[in-house]
């Protein structure tokens, strides 16, 4: 029987408990095995700003973050293979590896993104199902709606995760600086051992 896996991309600038929340709804609404948690090199659609972590710190927090519990795991496969990191490749290069029964666990304005900036949109519909954990319930019409497009178009498996949602925003965690109540303890303790967003 084929492990089934769940994939969490981002920047992870830094990680969050938002993250973490995604990954255990999707996990425990798909029966997933494990997620990969896969922080991007380079976002191809928008610039880390200024005062980020380093590509080495967030991969970092991610591994901390992930390291207490048994079904997440941090995986630097687009770090290590360098460039913009497009989902597309990422599917492709987990597939290469056995990977053969693959989840994309997205946000709301990804999916409502989908078709039109992602790179080979077909392509991933066929690689991957598509978990969307939603914002709220105001977004739920709205993502049907986008979710029977794509099934149309592109033959993708969605499935809308339920539940409430965890809403943290790294723009605003960096800002506030409230890392000791968004983040994970070992993660605040890193950010707060390496200085990290101070100068924001």
């Amino acid at each position: 029987m084929s492990t089934k896996t769940g994939i969490l991309g981002g920047t992870f600038n830094p990680p969050h408990n938002g993250h973490l929340s995604a990954a255990m709804r999707a996990r425990r609404t798909l029966g997933l095995d494990q997620v990969l948690f896969i922080p991007t090199n380079i976002p191809p659609h928008k610039q880390l700003p200024a005062g980020s972590a380093t590509t080495e710190q967030r991969c970092e927090m991610v591994r901390r973050m992930t390291a207490p519990y048994p079904w997440a795991s941090f995986s630097d496969i687009e770090v290590s293979r360098g460039g913009p990191s497009y989902t597309v490749d990422t599917l492709r290069a987990l597939h290469a590896r056995g990977y053969d029964d693959l989840t994309l666990i997205v946000g709301t304005d990804m999916l409502l993104s989908f078709d039109r900036v992602w790179r080979a949109p077909d392509e991933i519909a066929r690689l991957a199902a598509l978990a969307v954990v939603a914002r709220g319930a105001d977004d739920r019409e709205a993502l049907a709606q986008k979710a029977d497009m794509l099934h149309r178009t592109f033959g993708a498996q969605i499935t809308l995760v339920e539940g409430p949602v965890l809403e943290v925003s790294s723009t605003e965690l960096r800002e506030t600086g409230d890392f000791a109540r968004l983040t994970p303890p070992e993660v605040a303790e890193y950010i707060l051992e390496n200085r990290l967003y101070q100068q924001l």
